[in-house]
């Protein structure tokens, strides 16, 4: 029997406000992750707790190693391939070199890729990784969704500035973006607010910020201890609402307006029962959310940003023309 979850509507799909992230299928991905890349019949069992849970939405990309084919193979087999809305990403593109002739050829043989491995028809919600590659290629995209291999696309985004220019663009229906307790920079540019305005959907990730917001204080890297003393501001805070500083961090997202999704990735049936338990909390008492952002300073790119960490996931070659 489904568990009770919030669903939010997306032009004609509803979506689970958990949208399970599946990088860790494909690869032994996260700074705090130490159970490493889920076997094949893990992630079967992760999907089928998502299902019960009322989970209807997963979150991949073309880069996540084996992602796609071990998701693709999950849902055949749990027979839920019509129940869950999959959100994937085009491979990553160089921003120079590549004609519109050919980036209509990397974006349909991506989607076609992902298509074949995901075992689906359609792709409900396809997304360029990295925001550059919409502002260049956006057509490309645009033209799938003509062929009717995709249905709704947009862009992930890394920054405030890009976000706000690809919404206001008007093609994009939906943006993936960072924001966390510890990450405040796209709610003050009030890109919510913009993106409610304009009907474009709101999938966030880094909601743990790749666990660094939970990792035990002893295992922070030097590099990150500008986050203790942040850490510990909130901890006192969820610890005066009697609650734990994973439940203010997921409530804390879920009570801000013109967020579609939040995007979680989990390597466990544990960890998919625990976050889906803390979803169904619901949001915060306006009150206590009012308190969340007095206690966060603006933390540097070096911290917010991974891509900048010195232990990362490897970032892949962007492909080109050539």
């Amino acid at each position: 029997m489904a568990g009770v979850m919030e669903k939010r509507r997306f032009k004609d799909i509803d979506l689970s406000v958990l949208m399970l992230g599946t990088v860790q299928f494909g690869l032994p991905y996260g700074i705090a992750n130490r159970t490493g890349q889920p076997s094949p019949a893990e992630v079967t069992r992760i999907i089928a707790a998502a299902a019960d849970a009322g989970v209807t939405a997963l979150d991949t990309a073309a880069i996540y190693g084996t992602a796609e084919e071990v998701l693709g193979a999950a849902l055949a087999e749990l027979g839920l391939r019509d129940r869950m809305s999959v959100v994937s990403k085009v491979v990553q593109m160089a921003d120079e070199g590549v004609g519109a002739r050919e980036a209509d050829r990397i974006v349909e043989d991506s989607v076609t890729r992902s298509l074949e491995k995901l075992r689906l028809q359609q792709l409900p919600v396809c997304l360029f990784h990295l925001e550059t590659n919409w502002l260049h290629y956006a057509d490309s995209l645009l033209r799938l969704k003509e062929k009717g291999l995709v249905r709704h696309v947009g862009a992930s985004v890394n920054f405030p500035a890009a976000a706000r220019t690809i919404i206001e663009g008007g093609a994009a229906e939906a943006l993936q973006m960072p924001t966390s307790v510890l990450d405040h920079r796209f709610l003050r540019q009030g890109i919510p607010v913009i993106a409610a305005s304009r009907g474009t959907a709101l999938f966030v990730r880094s909601i743990y910020l790749q666990g660094l917001l939970l990792q035990p204080e002893e295992d922070v890297l030097p590099e990150h201890a500008p986050v203790i003393p942040v850490r510990r501001a909130l901890q006192e805070l969820a610890a005066e609402a009697g609650m734990g500083l994973a439940e203010l961090a997921v409530r804390y997202l879920l009570s801000l307006p013109g967020i579609t999704c939040l995007v979680v990735g989990m390597e466990t049936v544990e960890q998919l029962r625990e976050n889906a338990a803390l979803f169904s909390r619901g949001p915060l008492p306006p009150d206590l959310s009012a308190r969340v952002p007095q206690v966060v300073p603006d933390l540097p790119d070096s911290i917010l940003f991974p891509g900048r960490w010195s232990r990362k996931m490897q970032t892949p070659r962007p492909v080109t023309g050539a």
